[in-house]
């Protein structure tokens, strides 16, 4: 089988090419394409090379549904993305499955064991009925990140996120803070916390803090704009809320 990949994100597009050599090791990786504008020309000139698409909705000049607008394309997709307010977008065109990101082996796999298993189907234009249901479903279940495994010492303790009020950046380091003013570090960056944590519950506030809505006490108008987030708690650093995120995290706030 031979793929395109549509990912403007190198590490994520490198991962999923060891995930498909994984999976099957005969699987071609025919080109790895990171904007509408490469997409569009290379598909218009080379879609009958390929037999799969995985096609990551944001790229570096818009949506990959602008794509659809230059060319026709023939050949089923699974789009990948770290949203899901897309899916119903992903399913008017030959999307075969929707994944959220980070993306497991074994999601790749379910999806590849899906083409199989819809193969016939997928001959034609339009994705089976009760694979769109099935997919649909999945996203519904959506289940996000609700421990994290911190050091004390030589000791190893998971703290739930419920407990969690804040996680921060300072210098290399991201740390959570709990409700019992303590921080510890963790192995994860603000962008991997970003996909893993209910969006619901927890919000990046700005390039340094991602703040639990349980742990706001109160929000006040700031400089240039802005916003001041007030902690239930003590603590010795502010929480400022940046220009470009004011009106999302209002939105946020108010359960929009």
């Amino acid at each position: 089988m031979k793929v395109l990949i549509i990912e403007d994100e190198v590490p994520a597009a490198e991962k999923l090419e060891r995930y498909l050599q994984r999976y099957d090791s005969s699987i071609e990786v025919r080109e790895k394409l990171a904007s509408v504008a490469s997409a569009a020309q290379w598909l218009q000139s080379n879609q009958n090379e390929i037999d799969l698409i995985f096609m990551d909705i944001q790229l570096t000049d818009g949506k990959s549904f602008e794509i659809f607008e230059q060319v026709e394309i023939k050949k089923p997709i699974i789009f990948i993305t770290a949203f899901d307010e897309f899916a119903i977008d992903a399913f008017k065109v030959n999307s075969i499955d929707y994944l959220l990101k980070p993306i497991t082996f074994e999601d790749l796999s379910k999806s590849l064991d899906k083409l199989k298993n819809f193969k016939a189907s997928l001959s034609t234009q339009s994705p089976d009925i009760h694979h769109l249901k099935d997919a649909l479903n999945q996203l519904q279940q959506k289940s996000y990140k609700t421990r994290f495994m911190v050091k004390l010492g030589e000791h190893i303790k998971s703290i739930t996120t419920s407990i969690t009020e804040f996680f921060y950046a300072e210098g290399r380091n991201v740390y959570l803070y709990t409700s019992e003013n303590r921080k510890f570090i963790i192995d994860f960056k603000l962008e991997e916390l970003e996909e893993l944590l209910d969006p619901s519950l927890f919000y990046r506030v700005n390039r340094s803090y991602i703040v639990n809505i349980e742990a706001i006490q109160d929000v006040i108008v700031y400089s240039n704009s802005r916003l001041k987030i007030i902690p239930k708690l003590e603590f010795d650093k502010e929480i400022i809320v940046s220009r470009d995120k004011v009106g999302p995290f209002k939105e946020w706030l108010s359960g929009g």
